[in-house]
């Protein structure tokens, strides 16, 4: 979907008017950017902001909105690199929350979390929900079927006597 084409559906459910108002900008400003960038010549404010991020490559800026809407960003599995096995894929995911845990641990030690604490521990939320997601996503796609059909042996052991 074209930015202009979701801001076009927002309109149709939020009054032009009243945005405008919010915003402090003229009627006919906001059905602009409900039209393509080319037909108006006003970049809307969500092409500013995707031309913002690929500029910079800075996805602080992505978690900075997310959080201001009350949610939080996760990076497309897509973009991460992924294992290829079943069993790492999963040890990367406990030793994720392991690193957690252990920086929420040091930083409860002395019965407080300051700013700078609570911020490493955001940090290691913010990777273990990127990494588990790349789990999940490769778990549904049926990256890891193959090894359910044919599961790797265990090596035989050696027989005493």
């Amino acid at each position: 979907m074209q930015s202009h084409e979701l801001l076009r559906e927002v309109l149709e459910k939020h009054s032009a008017k009243q945005v405008a108002d919010d915003v402090g900008l003229s009627t006919s400003m906001i059905y602009k950017w409900a039209e393509p960038s080319a037909a108006s010549g006003t970049a809307n404010p969500l092409d500013r902001i995707e031309a913002l991020i690929q500029s910079t490559g800075d996805q602080r800026l992505v978690q900075w909105i997310c959080q201001r809407a009350g949610g939080f960003f996760i990076t497309n599995p897509a973009n991460a690199p992924q294992p290829d096995y079943l069993i790492p894929a999963t040890n990367q995911i406990v030793q994720e929350f392991a690193d957690l845990l252990a920086v929420v641990a040091t930083a409860a030690a002395d019965n407080q979390i300051n700013q700078a604490e609570a911020k490493k521990i955001r940090g290691r939320w913010e990777q273990l929900k990127s990494v588990t997601e790349g789990f999940v996503t490769c778990c549904e796609e049926g990256n890891f079927e193959s090894l359910a059909k044919n599961p790797p042996r265990s090596p035989e052991r050696p027989k005493k006597g």
